[in-house]
């Protein structure tokens, strides 16, 4: 029977992915005599320079826009409290869970989804552009800082992870599933999938499951915070999505009068409590019906075994409903998303007609390549920008740079 966890130490569960038992690595190493390997991975991630880069990669707002609004990297930062949380809570391998977390954004183009639209758009005839497979084409190639390999060479578990941050990818006979069903393996995946074998078609490791929930429940109550300080959301409108409703209630008539700084981060809270509390609850439900015995039950389950409640399933998507319609939609993030499309855009095409316009390695060896060796060296380069330096680009580049904002 498992047991929800106070403070302190707790016995890791049998379903849980042992350290000790890990997989190993692509490029086999010796052990580190002071870190697990999950331990080592996560220090790696770290101390990656496209982990640095998240820093000046937007979330929702554009890093002009102000100093207090999330980036990549401080959403990753909550990501990866929340997803150690829960893993704790579950007996679960918190140092994988985190390491999931903090790498799970890595494949972020600059200006957000806005940005990974337009760099689809434009690789269409070229494979192609899934952040979460650039998340998993940056730790196994881009990354080129160690004389051994290229990539970060990270442990089986977290490449299996990052690749499955949404669930299976295909089906046992290797056919494209879900979301990816008629259209094929993203470029990245295909490629990686040719040197090491990341069971495609199986769920995913708790943990792996637990840092996915933990990118939700960030990115739900955190957008909900800065849409609110931002002034794009008004206390009157969330009055129309019951979850909301009743945090809003709580708040207000636990305090009545608050100031409005100390009420958002109030509501905020109650938000990401309410939805950890119910994950716990739900995936102790689960994980007691399914009874696993070892983390390949996880992984051969019919189902997510680490997941919100019916309930709360349906409330979460009445929340990002509501957040689609009212911050990502508002006209001044749409006229800045029409902006930053055009940067975006015009850099893909400039680098694509004459790669020589790119820096130092990256234009280096493309005379004779073909199209689509060519289209995906500028879009790593592109995908690998910040905000500011891709604006700095157009701006070396043309004579039209928008102003944003």
């Amino acid at each position: 029977m498992v047991k929800t966890l106070g403070y302190g130490a707790q016995p890791r569960a049998e379903y849980a992915v042992d350290p000790e038992l890990s997989c190993g690595r692509l490029y086999p190493e010796s052990d580190s005599p002071t870190r697990t390997p999950f331990q080592r991975d996560r220090d790696r991630i770290i101390h990656s320079a496209a982990f640095r880069r998240l820093k000046h990669k937007t979330q929702v707002f554009v890093y002009h826009e102000g100093d207090h609004f999330r980036t990549r990297l401080t959403h990753t930062i909550e990501v990866s409290q929340i997803a150690r949380s829960l893993a704790r809570a579950l007996r679960l391998d918190e140092d994988l869970a985190e390491c999931l977390a903090l790498a799970h954004d890595l494949g972020h183009t600059p200006f957000g989804h806005e940005g990974e639209d337009v760099m689809h758009e434009c690789m269409a005839d070229y494979g192609g552009f899934d952040h979460n497979a650039q998340s998993l084409r940056i730790v196994t190639d881009l990354e080129r800082r160690y004389a051994e390999f290229d990539g970060l060479n990270l442990a089986w578990e977290t490449l299996e992870g990052l690749v499955k941050h949404n669930g299976p990818l295909t089906d046992r006979s290797g056919a494209p599933c879900g979301k990816l069903s008629g259209k094929g393996l993203p470029f990245a995946v295909s490629e990686y999938a040719k040197h090491q074998d990341l069971l495609l078609w199986s769920w995913p490791s708790a943990e792996a499951q637990v840092a996915a929930l933990a990118d939700d429940i960030a990115y739900d109550a955190h957008d909900l915070d800065d849409g609110l300080r931002a002034g794009l959301l008004s206390f009157e409108a969330m009055k129309d999505v019951p979850y909301l409703k009743r945090i809003l209630d709580e708040v207000d008539g636990k305090y009545p009068g608050l100031e409005d700084a100390r009420r958002i981060h109030e509501i905020g809270r109650r938000c990401i409590t309410g939805m950890v509390e119910d994950v716990i609850a739900e995936s102790i439900s689960r994980i007691n019906q399914l009874s696993p015995k070892k983390c390949g039950d996880i992984r051969d389950a019919n189902g997510p075994v680490i997941a919100f409640s019916t309930e709360m399933a349906r409330e979460e998507r009445e929340l990002k409903e509501f957040l689609f319609a009212n911050l990502y939609r508002h006209e001044s993030v749409l006229a800045v998303r029409k902006q930053v499309a055009k940067v975006v855009r015009d850099l893909f095409h400039a680098y694509f007609k004459a790669p020589e316009r790119m820096p130092e390695p990256w234009c280096t060896g493309l005379n004779g390549e073909s199209d689509e060796v060519v289209a995906r060296r500028v879009c790593d380069f592109i995908a690998g920008m910040t905000d500011r330096y891709a604006i700095d680009e157009h701006r070396r580049l043309f004579d039209d740079t928008p102003e944003l904002g």
